[in-house]
């Protein structure tokens, strides 16, 4: 069973003066109950483009997303319907996130049904602020009264006003200092633990993602390269990309050495190579990289887009 699914979705931007910029090129994934999915990649790779489609912030150009099994409907003008509530989202910057010209209280509220009413909705309030560690008298004050971390606990209770389901957490450490990246994680993941709730994890450091996702995906330039349970991906990682950004986490050992460089840049994503995205990178690429999209599974649980897990004669080097 599945509560977040998204089936071979595509984001197209468009660019005035442009040529249309495809950032998300059909992805496939989805989030269990309990389940923490993490989803990695470089800056740019368009992690940050599929979750807000996944979010129902913006229509996908192709491909679905489902919640609970229904269709996500875009957001418009209109409240969300009441059996999509329980899709919410914690944005990177809370600052921005949250409305600094209205108290704290008020905003939290805005999520708890409106038949929850007088001392019930009182208590409500003040089980959402204990819940994220932040004192009842929190509620009165506003937004630039708190410290960075102060306020993603408050975005995340926000979050959790509607009593969520799933929650999609878009680099929700980045702006954060590594003290309250650290306590901010331990919530979202206790958070998770406790109520049974599915998460949806982005962010660009992968030993982050280690250490709190049951399952990665890995994304390159709009696509998933390999996706597989997180302690398999890392002792045993088929995709040269995914083996690039293990090799490039920094490591304590008594020997200063420096962590391994990807070589070259990611490509314009409104001219994506016609082959395997990554090719123009890879140092095992052949022939066959160049012309065709790979699109090999290697297992049940687990599948890796390349070439080199699938039995094809590799001819010449790139």
């Amino acid at each position: 069973m599945t509560l977040l699914d998204i089936d071979g979705v595509h984001v197209e931007h468009k660019p005035r003066g442009r040529a249309p910029v495809r950032a998300v090129a059909g992805v496939d994934l989805s989030v269990a109950p309990g389940q923490i999915v993490g989803l990695v990649g470089e800056s740019g790779c368009g992690k940050s483009s599929l979750a807000r489609v996944a979010a129902g912030l913006t229509a996908p150009s192709a491909g679905e997303v489902r919640y609970a099994g229904r269709p996500v409907t875009p957001l418009g003008w209109r409240r969300r319907t009441a059996d999509q509530v329980g899709l919410q989202m914690v944005f990177q910057n809370p600052y921005a996130s949250l409305n600094p010209r209205r108290a704290v209280g008020e905003q939290l509220l805005d999520g708890v049904p409106a038949e929850v009413t007088g001392a019930a909705r009182s208590a409500r309030l003040n089980e959402l602020l204990e819940r994220v560690g932040m004192p009842a008298a929190a509620a009165s004050r506003y937004p630039h009264q708190f410290s960075g971390g102060q306020r993603q606990r408050l975005a995340i209770a926000r979050a959790l006003a509607p009593q969520p389901r799933v929650i999609i957490a878009d680099e929700p450490v980045t702006a954060l200092d590594a003290s309250s990246q650290a306590q901010v994680v331990n919530l979202l993941v206790g958070l998770v633990r406790e109520l049974g709730m599915g998460m949806l994890f982005i962010s660009h450091d992968l030993a982050l993602v280690h250490e709190i996702a049951d399952v990665t995906a890995v994304m390159y330039l709009g696509k998933i390269v390999e996706t597989a349970p997180t302690r398999q991906l890392w002792a045993q990682p088929h995709h040269p990309y995914t083996r690039a950004l293990i090799d490039a986490v920094p490591r304590i050992s008594t020997e200063p050495v420096l962590p391994a460089t990807l070589a070259g840049e990611v490509p314009d994503p409104a001219n994506a190579p016609a082959g395997c995205r990554f090719a123009p990178r890879c140092p095992h690429a052949f022939d066959r990289c160049a012309t065709e999209p790979p699109t090999v599974a290697i297992g049940p649980s687990a599948g890796v887009a390349c070439w080199l897990h699938q039995p094809a004669p590799q001819t010449a080097r790139l």
